[in-house]
């Protein structure tokens, strides 16, 4: 909830919903539904070509023959038409909902070129003319992709733009648009997002791309961008433009999976299409020269991730794909998406081959599946001046793999209008400026600092903000109930100069806690913005849970307040720090930084001397530290309180070492800490995919329990991924460890084949979480009793904190995933170490996420 691009998505959509009715009270909307069925065997017809007549406004009917058209304009006439059918037109009553139920006539002229497959007959690959053109489709793909080349060289022009969408007369009349009509665009209302449209974001981007495959190189040289920019105080423009970017990939119809959405859908043409999709020929396109076979295809299960169209196949032996339009079926588990279109044009090169020159994403997304305020993005890209086998230097690959020239966020209109390489329409160029308009309305600038208030817990003052506002009431059993207020500047009182606090008193233990911090950028940009370098001094006096370490939210969130078990450890801590922060646009980062930390235990914890029983009421350590990061490709975008990454294919790399220094402003120990960790996602086509994490530790020297690796624990009922669900706070600690985490989202795979539970769109989720570890003898108080503590124990004497010892530990879940749309419940199990007390072996955990 704490995604920044989500923001202005959800809160327009969540605006709308309520205020969205009809089009009009005085609009003729006509609907008509209905089956087309073959006039003598009575079978079904898939794929019926159907348009209100003399108009390009149409549809299909679906695999079963169904189909369902509808518009506001005064049309009395539908035309089906279908291969080896005779067209047929049927009158229909304007302004009506109406059932028309067609029988179309065999033609008795023949076609040598094309074989029918069609209604409810037995679907079979075998001695299937489709599936064997297909086949061949897929046997010629590496001869028709840009690869077959040794270089490839071409200009690439992009266009995103993103609409509110299917608004209501009632939406667009409010008063706050009452003088900002000319806001608002019309489009045809059977368009994906209906007749009106409010235009909120346009981009576009124009660049030399440059192919090398023997060895693979690449290279982008922008030339010129362009984009709305909103208000920083509430959207992260970069971070916007790179999740959309991220949504809206380029389309390959030749690679095996194609990525839109964040989802992977496994191509028409991929090498086991005919395995999960059904084919049919359904039409011949002889005023094409070379001759086009229409192919239409459809999944063999509607709810899989997979598409729905139809592809246009040359047969001039190239068997390469010549036009591609496909979009999804309604039953699929895809979230918020009311409709998709794609379309791919191809164009033949001097050497007979086609290469993409137009490839268009529209996708409608709403709360409502059919009806209601929703948002509509649509990304176009053009492809000009093809050049294949040309020589290019190697210094055209030299430096950064993106290039953005000098000026091109600066380009003249003069120079959009000479090298645009595709027609824009005026009304969309005006988007610019009019978002500019829209963002100095009163009633859009309160509605944006409420949004921000409830998404990002932020309340903006101008040079200062509150918040956030989940962690302003808390309470823990050391504590009591607890009230902390805070927050930070803003880049409206310095560009340069960042400082943050906070207050916060528990009401049980009556002491006061605190936090300072001053950052100081070195680039003169905002410390929230990418790339990051800065300087950060900072001191800390606040409680801990030790082993408990959460990500992307605060400690102070009131839902984590709610624990099971025994839950009365607690460490009063003092951290004086110093950072130093900076990253790099290949997205390798370094932090260097000194720590000094004063830890003192509280509640049922308790440090004594294993040598000598005595108490210990403060350990202070000195440390300095050098972590390490690699993200390829890594995109992400930026909230108020955290910057989350826009997960990928590409791993991420952490290593981090730290060093104790005894002596140092009182610090008592002397060590060496080395940590790595490496999370890669694994997409599976259509089993979903698997986010792994591996992760290993050794620390060196002599040390007291808490200043070893205290395993990251979970007590609270919120599932988190990389903590140990069933494993109690502090209950395990090592000097050296390695671990696995696995968590496999199957996107609904199983359950969207089961009648009826397909309906709830739920997705089937495993994990499996394991570590292993131990304690060297002279860390371990089992086997030494000089310079180290005791391991904690509970009231009645029995122990509470261990080392792992022959065996890992290990759990594993099974979960659903979106439940209503954004829940996840996992039952989780523990599968060993259950004589340790106060353990569960089994465990209910939930987790909130928005999906698509």
């Amino acid at each position: 909830m704490k995604k920044t691009y989500k923001i202005l998505i959800y809160a327009l959509i969540f605006l709308g919903a309520t205020v969205t009715g009809v089009s009009s009270a005085f609009a003729q909307k006509t609907i008509i539904t209905g089956t087309v069925r073959d006039a003598v065997t009575k079978e079904t017809l898939p794929y019926v070509s159907i348009f209100f007549n003399d108009t390009r406004i149409g549809t299909q009917t679906d695999i079963d023959g169904n189909f369902k058209i509808s518009t506001n304009e005064d049309y009395n006439q539908l035309k089906f038409n279908y291969v080896g059918y005779e067209v047929l037109v049927k009158n229909i009553v304007v302004g009506q909902t109406q059932k028309v139920d067609v029988l179309l006539k065999s033609n008795a002229q023949s076609l040598n070129e094309v074989t029918i497959i069609a209604g409810k007959k037995r679907y079979s690959n075998k001695n299937n003319p489709a599936v064997e053109l297909i086949r061949q489709v897929i046997e010629h793909k590496d001869e028709n992709q840009p690869k077959a080349y040794e270089t490839v060289q071409y200009k690439e022009y992009e266009k995103m733009l993103f609409s509110m969408s299917n608004i209501s007369e009632k939406f667009k009349n409010k008063r706050m648009f009452r003088n900002y009509q000319f806001l608002f665009q019309e489009q045809d209302s059977t368009q994906i997002g209906g007749k009106n449209l409010l235009p909120i974001y346009i981009q576009e981007k124009l660049a030399d791309q440059y192919l090398s495959f023997s060895p693979d190189k690449s290279k982008t040289v922008v030339l010129a961008e362009k984009q709305v920019q909103f208000d920083n105080r509430y959207i992260d423009n970069q971070g916007m433009k790179a999740y959309f970017d991220r949504m809206y990939q380029n389309i390959n119809i030749y690679d095996n999976n194609i990525s839109v959405m964040s989802n992977d859908f496994l191509s028409p043409i991929a090498n086991s299409a005919p395995t999960f999709y059904k084919f049919f020929i359904t039409d011949t396109l002889k005023n094409i020269t070379p001759n086009v076979i229409e192919l239409s295809f459809t999944p063999r299960n509607k709810g899989d991730m997979l598409f729905e169209g139809k592809i246009y196949i040359t047969m001039d032996g190239n068997f390469a794909v010549q036009r591609a339009s496909f979009g999804v079926n309604k039953n699929i588990n895809l979230n918020f998406v009311r409709a998709m279109q794609i379309d791919l044009d191809f164009e033949k090169n001097v050497d007979k081959r086609y290469y993409l020159s137009k490839s268009t994403l529209i996708a409608d997304f709403g709360i409502n599946k059919n009806k209601g305020l929703g948002f509509t993005g649509e990304r176009s890209v053009n492809y000009k001046e093809y050049k294949t086998n040309v020589e290019i230097p190697d210094t055209v690959f030299s430096g950064k793999k993106i290039e953005i020239l000098a000026g091109a966020e600066k380009r003249s209109d003069d120079f959009w209008m000479k090298n645009r390489l595709d027609t824009i329409p005026e009304k969309q160029l005006k988007i610019y400026g009019n978002i500019d308009t829209l963002q100095n309305l009163p009633s859009f600038k309160r509605t944006m600092q409420i949004v921000t208030l409830l998404f990002a817990g932020y309340q903006n003052l101008g040079p200062y903000e509150i918040g956030p506002v989940n962690t302003f009431y808390s309470f823990n059993n050391v504590e009591g109930f607890r009230l902390r207020l805070g927050g930070r500047s803003t880049p409206e009182f310095s560009k340069r100069f960042y400082f943050e606090n906070y207050a916060a008193y528990g009401f049980k233990d009556e002491k006061w806690k605190f936090f300072l911090s001053a950052t100081y950028s070195l680039n003169n940009k905002s410390i929230y913005k990418f790339p990051q370098n800065y300087i950060r001094a900072s001191f800390q006096r606040d409680t801990k849970i030790p082993g408990q370490e959460l990500q992307f939210v605060q400690e102070d969130n009131f839902l984590l307040s709610f624990k099971r078990g025994v839950n009365d450890m607690l460490l009063y801590n003092d951290f004086y720090r110093v950072d130093y922060v900076r990253e790099f646009e290949n997205r390798f980062s370094y932090t260097v930084g000194f720590k000094k930390w004063s830890q003192t235990p509280a509640g049922g914890l308790v440090y004594s001397d294993a040598s000598s029983n005595s108490y210990i009421n403060r350990l202070t350590t000195s440390e300095f530290s050098v972590g390490l990061r690699y993200a390829k490709n890594e995109k992400f975008y930026q909230g108020k309180i955290y910057r989350t990454p826009i997960i990928d294919r590409y791993p991420i790399y952490n290593l981090k070492y730290t060093m104790g220094v005894k002596g140092l402003l009182g610090g008592e120990y002397n060590y060496h800490n080395i940590m790595g960790s490496i999370d890669k996602r694994f997409y599976v086509s259509q089993l979903g995919f698997t986010d792994v994490r591996l992760e290993g530790g050794y620390i060196s020297g002599k040390l007291p329990f808490p200043l070893l690796a205290v395993h990251r624990a979970n007590q609270t009922y919120a599932y988190q991924l990389n903590s140990y669900n069933l494993m109690n706070f502090l209950e395990f600690v090592s000097d050296h460890y390695a671990s696995i985490n696995i968590d496999h989202s199957f996107n609904g795979f199983f359950l969207n084949k089961i009648p009826l539970l397909n309906k709830l769109k739920l997705r089937e989720i495993i994990s499996f979480k394991a570590i292993y570890g131990g304690l060297r003898d002279e860390n371990n108080p089992e086997k030494t009793n000089t310079g180290i503590y005791k391991m904690p124990t509970y009231e009645n004497g029995m122990q509470r904190t261990y080392s792992l010892n022959k065996e890992p530990y290990m759990e594993g879940s099974v979960g659903l995933g979106n439940i209503f749309k954004f829940l996840r419940v996992d039952l989780v199990k523990r599968f060993n170490y259950l004589n340790n007390p106060e353990v569960s072996e089994w465990g209910i955990r939930t987790r909130v996420k928005l999906d698509f």
